[in-house]
């Protein structure tokens, strides 16, 4: 496997009184495509900053293959970034563009016209050498500032929002490009991103970040469906959350929670808590089934709830329904369209309904006393 292992130890970054990074820490291995996923100002594009070098933690290490590399300056740490904004230069061709690392080097002209051809083939723009970066859309000034950043063979490439400047087909194109990328090349990816989507898509395992903090660690699966607090489970996607107090634990995978408003429901215990415990759950829209008819008791951990369609927004693939089972509450339910209505009778505006789910599908993000 190529690439480097990256461990981030202890982490701080201030500015004044300002905590930008707050006792950050994770490992990242060899050839992985990681993702730092969070909401603007979180902190992590500064981590990403301090990892390539172009600036300081307060306090903490960044350790490459075990070499601690905070006291190297950037261009000793076999380390390359791409920007956001391309950062091409725009009076050299595309070819020159690519070309440059290596001429910075003195490598051979030879090897260079060599390995720039080799790079940019791999990012699919041979036929694009002799352009300059003002005659590009901005997927291949994109493509060009990759190819650029990994001839020089880094071990570790780190990216800063790349695709933010796109359209959002594009954006789509653009990240399956990239994922087949390091497949081919296989060093290890560092991603910078604030979209779910993009995160979830390519990644082999994303850090949630909020405020400084790293809230959850784990693969794209594990974010979205086993989130460690609310943070992770609001930020990723849409759910339903609810709150009431630990009424009885039924066994080691459920507990009854006395929900205020809406009765006795089953969860998955997934937290350690007890009878008494002030509780937050979690149920994401698609995980519930909304039908006009009463459903049969398919099991002994179902919660089944009834309320009338508030709205409805149709999006092609999916309908979302938002169902008010009282005054207050409010539940937004996915209905995937397999069948366009051809199975079953439709749901309409202001139609009494049933919502229901499985246990197993909700979860408990915050326990407190």
């Amino acid at each position: 496997m190529k690439g480097s292992n990256v461990r981030v130890e202890c982490v701080n970054r201030s500015f004044g009184q300002f905590e930008v990074l707050k006792k950050v820490s994770f490992e990242i291995k060899k050839g992985e495509f990681f993702s730092l996923l969070g909401p603007s100002g979180c902190g992590k594009t500064t981590l990403l900053r301090i990892i390539a070098g172009f600036d300081d933690p307060s306090a903490g290490k960044v350790f490459i293959d075990d070499i601690d590399v905070i006291p190297l300056p950037a261009n000793k740490r076999h380390v390359n970034t791409v920007f956001q904004n391309y950062a091409l230069f725009p009076h050299l061709t595309v070819f020159e563009n690519v070309a440059f690392p290596l001429r910075l080097k003195k490598v051979s002209e030879n090897e260079t016209r060599r390995k720039a051809s080799e790079y940019l083939e791999l990012v699919k723009l041979p036929d694009q050498m002799s352009k300059f970066p003002a005659q590009l859309s901005g997927g291949q000034k994109q493509r060009v500032a990759i190819a650029r950043a990994l001839i020089n063979e880094p071990s570790v490439l780190l990216l800063d929002e790349p695709l933010s400047a796109l359209d959002a087909k594009l954006r789509q194109h653009m990240l399956i490009e990239l994922d087949a990328i390091h497949d081919k090349i296989g060093i290890t990816f560092i991603y910078v991103t604030h979209d779910q989507q993009e995160a979830l898509s390519v990644s082999d395992r994303v850090a949630v970040m909020n405020e400084g903090r790293i809230h959850q660690i784990g693969t794209p699966s594990e974010i979205y469906e086993s989130p460690s607090d609310s943070f992770v489970a609001k930020f990723i996607g849409e759910t339903n959350f609810f709150t009431g107090k630990v009424h009885e634990i039924i066994d080691k995978e459920h507990v009854i929670v006395d929900a205020e408003i809406l009765g006795k429901v089953q969860v998955f215990l997934d937290k350690e808590a007890k009878p008494g415990d002030n509780v937050k759950v979690s149920i994401r829209p698609e995980k519930i089934r909304i039908t006009k008819e009463k459903p049969p008791q398919s099991g002994s951990f179902v919660n089944i709830l009834e309320g009338r369609v508030d709205e409805i927004i149709y999006t092609g693939f999916q309908s979302k329904f938002f169902i008010k089972v009282n005054e207050n509450t409010i539940f937004r339910v996915f209905k995937q369209h397999v069948k366009y209505y051809s199975d079953e009778k439709p749901i309409n505006w202001k139609d009494p309904v049933y919502i229901w789910w499985n246990a197993k599908d909700s979860y408990l993000v915050e326990v407190g006393k």
